[in-house]
């Protein structure tokens, strides 16, 4: 399995601005020239910087129901309760009532990641930074992390904590991976987080960095094999056609299925020659010529290509081929990252370059 073992900490980093847009902001740009030791020494760093900047601002809080034995009458009192528990003979009474708290699910996701990166390999000046800003959460509670809902809805109340909860679910999944694997000391991204942030990391930087481009992400509509498919709505229905990123540039529409695997190649079962691999190829193919199709019935002329951008592994094997496949160029490459960040940038802004003629 392909883990951020292949790619420097520093570059781990940079795709984290480009995916959570919030860590371009003044107050972490500092972290370009900070040495990290690993993933959870720069998830330590990131987090500290965000909290403070939350306490700073003033830490959410939230109207929470509570329910307690009190001597003194607060909210809804709740007679059959304090009847069943035969409390009135204490002086007290069972009382529902609604409290301004910083006890709130964010607060506490926040806490759990904290007190867990504790236990990690953290540099000991980064963990002395994460007690401090811990002593502003002493009356929120710590969550069962493998237990955390991380569906939640943001507003202009808490916006300020998504990108933070982004980097708690990164750290806590890995973190819950590890576990389930017996190493409770070292952090890693798994294998299906660091395919989401690979994906995001492209989408983004594309969309910041060119602005000419149009960088969108559709859902690509079947009907390039026959002019109508007709659906039995009471059967299996045909897989959506999601695609990862779509870069558009005056007549040229490029598709990308970003690919992060520990192998980019099989080997052909009759002769043991490196092939790509085709579910992959079949797949890219399938979104090029139905995405063709689409446009072909509005006269809208584009020349429609498509790429798998694959993350260059330990395998040594470097992809950069291009096929002309029914009139549609597709295309195999490797992106390095494990490289100074000025080149990965490079090799981005050369596809572009090469397959939709933009300037840079």
């Amino acid at each position: 399995m392909m883990t951020n073992k292949n790619i420097s900490i520093k570059n781990i980093y940079y795709m984290l601005s480009y995916a959570f847009k919030a860590l371009c902001k003044n107050q972490y740009k500092y972290m370009e020239d900070e040495e990290f030791d690993n993933f959870a020494d720069l998830c330590a760093e990131i987090l500290y910087v965000g909290i403070l900047e939350l306490i700073k601002r003033g830490i959410n809080r939230e109207y929470i129901e509570k329910r307690e034995l009190s001597s003194i009458l607060r909210g809804k009192i709740e007679i059959t309760e304090s009847i069943n528990v035969k409390t009135i003979l204490k002086r007290k009474l069972s009382c529902t009532y609604v409290d301004f708290s910083i006890n709130s699910y964010l607060n506490k996701i926040l806490k759990t990641t904290l007190l867990l990166l504790l236990k990690l390999d953290v540099k000991n000046e980064r963990k002395k930074k994460l007690r401090l800003i811990l002593s502003y959460f002493k009356d929120v509670d710590e969550l069962n992390k493998k237990l955390i809902k991380w569906n939640f809805n943001y507003n202009r109340n808490n916006q300020t904590y998504e990108m933070l909860i982004s980097v708690c679910y990164l750290v806590i999944n890995s973190s819950i991976q590890n576990d389930s694997e017996g190493n409770k000391k070292f952090l890693h991204f798994t294998h299906e987080q660091m395919q989401l942030l690979y994906q995001r990391f492209i989408f983004e930087y594309y969309k910041k960095e060119l602005k000419k481009l149009s960088v969108t992400s559709p859902q690509i509509s079947w009907g390039g094999v026959c002019e109508e498919i007709q659906e039995d709505n009471e059967g299996i229905k045909l897989p959506k056609m999601q695609s990862d990123i779509m870069l558009s540039y005056n007549d040229n529409i490029l598709i990308i299925d970003a690919k992060y695997y520990s192998k980019v190649t099989q080997k052909n079962i009759y002769n043991s020659n490196e092939t790509l691999l085709s579910h992959n190829l079949y797949q890219i193919f399938s979104y090029v010529k139905n995405k063709e199709y689409d446009l072909g019935k509005t006269d809208d002329k584009k020349y429609v290509s498509g790429m798998l951008l694959y993350a260059k592994t330990n395998d040594g094997v470097e992809l950069d081929n291009t096929y002309t496949i029914c009139g549609n160029k597709i295309s195999a490459k490797t992106l390095n990252l494990n490289c100074d960040f000025i080149e990965i940038k490079n090799q981005l802004n050369g596809i572009a370059k090469d397959f939709l003629g933009v300037s840079l």
